[in-house]
């Protein structure tokens, strides 16, 4: 499928009563250790949840794709993601600039592309995924506060922004919107093989594409579980403001500590066991 078919999304931000979070099913399964064995001066690496990482002053943002993309210029693009999605308005924004690119672009699941990485995933002329990789399409869903206007608001605006993500997938693999929308319906996880045969990758990465650094998945395993607890709160109706905080006293006030001592890990799971108990 050429780029220049691919169709532009269009999505307005929603009301600042919400926020997107990243999926707590994706987080846990999501293997941060992945990464490209080698890549050159035309690759980009989304590698990193989608948007600004609260957790780690990281992320992959537009401006960050953006900038990369001026500094391949005129040249086929390589993409390498291993992400579990994030905010689906930053993924809608980085899959215009990477439709929009006059050159081939070639994106390589290395382990996931979920929820709003997926997204990006599809702005590829060819998509590549390892056979024990994992592609997963939902809904979008966000946390929204307010009355009933600032619901219905947020309602009004994640309606035709689901319906284009369903005409994008359905594209893709060559199947009904119906089936597309019923797939983001039921959170569908796709293993290598069943992307390929629905449709929505072109082919198989090679095995030995892909490095795991053991080193980084351990030590991002502590900021992923905080990741996963606030995702799992958020889902309760807490607000933003309040789960960071409360997750961020039960680190000893430092947001962006990794739990890798045993003592934070029980902490964070005695808080979380008194807030659902309450």
């Amino acid at each position: 499928m050429s780029l220049r078919k691919l169709p532009e999304i269009e999505a307005g931000r929603l009301p600042t009563v919400c926020a997107f979070e990243p999926d707590a099913d994706a987080l846990e399964r999501w293997n941060a250790g992945l990464s490209p064995k080698a890549q050159g001066e035309n690759t980009i690496t989304i590698l990193e949840v989608i948007g600004e990482d609260f957790w780690t002053g990281g992320g992959v943002t537009a401006k960050r794709v953006a900038a990369a993309l001026r500094a391949i210029g005129s040249q086929d693009v390589i993409v390498e993601v291993n992400s579990p999605g994030g905010d689906f308005f930053e993924g809608v924004a980085i899959y215009n600039l990477l439709r929009a690119h006059p050159n081939k672009v070639t994106v390589r699941i290395l382990g996931l592309a979920a929820s709003a990485a997926s997204v990006i995933a599809m702005a590829g002329d060819e998509i590549q995924i390892g056979k024990a990789g994992f592609l997963m399409v939902h809904n979008a869903w966000v946390i929204a506060m307010g009355n009933r206007h600032d619901l219905a608001d947020a309602a009004a605006t994640m309606e035709p922004f689901d319906d284009a993500m369903a005409t994008l997938y359905a594209d893709r693999a060559g199947v009904s919107k119906a089936k597309a929308a019923e797939w983001m319906d039921n959170e569908t996880w796709f293993n290598g093989e069943q992307a390929v045969e629905v449709g929505l990758s072109t082919g198989f990465l090679p095995a030995d594409a892909v490095t795991e650094n053991k080193a980084k998945a351990e030590a991002m395993s502590g900021v992923n579980a905080t990741r996963r607890i606030d995702a799992r709160l958020a889902k309760t109706g807490m607000p933003r403001t309040e789960r960071r905080a409360l997750l961020a006293d039960a680190k000893g006030g430092t947001h962006d500590a990794a739990l890798t001592v045993k003592h934070d890990a029980d902490a964070i799971a005695a808080l979380v066991s008194g807030l659902f108990k309450s």
